[in-house]
């Protein structure tokens, strides 16, 4: 029953009404709340400051102002911490996601995704268990990922303050593994694994999974292609 479900308002941003349309019946359906919907980036911006929702579905070409500079303002207001910000693409492998999640988005959905995979990923965001499609995330991370090396030596410095079962879980987190999947590896309860990447976001200053998950690719902490990959079925 949708009234068992923890409450959940989002924001839909994107300049084609159709697209807002269906989402929004979408998540109405699940029980989701739509707080606003905007046709561009400036009017994301507006409608997340003036509702404070949950979430935003946030499209990257759109105009006036594109979805990856709408991230930026909205993540970088103090009072919006608990917002999380899911990119709306029509192609995953794209240098605009990776772009948008180095931003502060949570991760990213395709456009044509299913009515439960939507719902899902929404309630997955909520949770902050997991990644959204984590192979996916991967492949795009480590196609994009550049360190930067002053930005790296300062990321490195705080490398230094994860115990090294931090720097195991981090590693292994940033192959996609759920916590449920990083328990069993690490032989763990999930209540530990949580705690142990709640110390992780914490030191690092990061909001959340993806971008420890970044992170652990800028530093070279991960390499494209490196050991521990998820299993393919993820």
């Amino acid at each position: 029953m949708t009234r068992d479900k923890p409450q959940l308002r989002v924001v839909i941003a994107d300049d084609q009404a159709l697209v807002r349309t269906g989402f929004t019946m979408i998540l109405a359906a699940d029980g989701i709340e739509v707080t606003a919907e905007a046709a561009d980036g400036a009017e994301a911006v507006a409608a997340v400051r003036r509702t404070r929702p949950d979430a935003v579905l946030m499209d990257i070409r759109m105009p006036e102002m594109d979805g990856i500079e709408a991230t930026r303002r909205i993540l970088a207001s103090d009072d919006l911490q608990t917002t999380r910000v899911i990119i709306l693409t029509t192609y995953d492998l794209d240098h605009y996601v990776y772009a948008a999640l180095t931003a502060g988005a949570s991760g990213f959905l395709l456009k044509d995704v299913s009515p439960e995979h939507l719902v899902a990923a929404l309630r997955l965001v909520q949770s902050d268990d997991a990644l959204l499609a984590p192979t996916i995330t991967r492949r795009l991370i480590e196609r994009f990922a550049q360190p930067d090396e002053p930005q790296t030596i300062a990321r490195h410095r705080d490398l230094a303050t994860l115990t090294l079962r931090e720097l195991e879980v981090l590693r292994l987190l940033a192959t996609g593994l759920s916590n449920a999947e990083l328990a069993s590896r690490l032989f763990l309860s999930p209540t530990t694994i949580k705690s142990h990447v709640g110390r992780i976001l914490s030191k690092l200053d990061l909001r959340d999974r993806v971008q420890a998950v970044v992170f652990a690719y800028e530093t070279g902490l991960v390499t494209p292609g490196g050991g521990g990959a998820p299993r393919s079925d993820n």
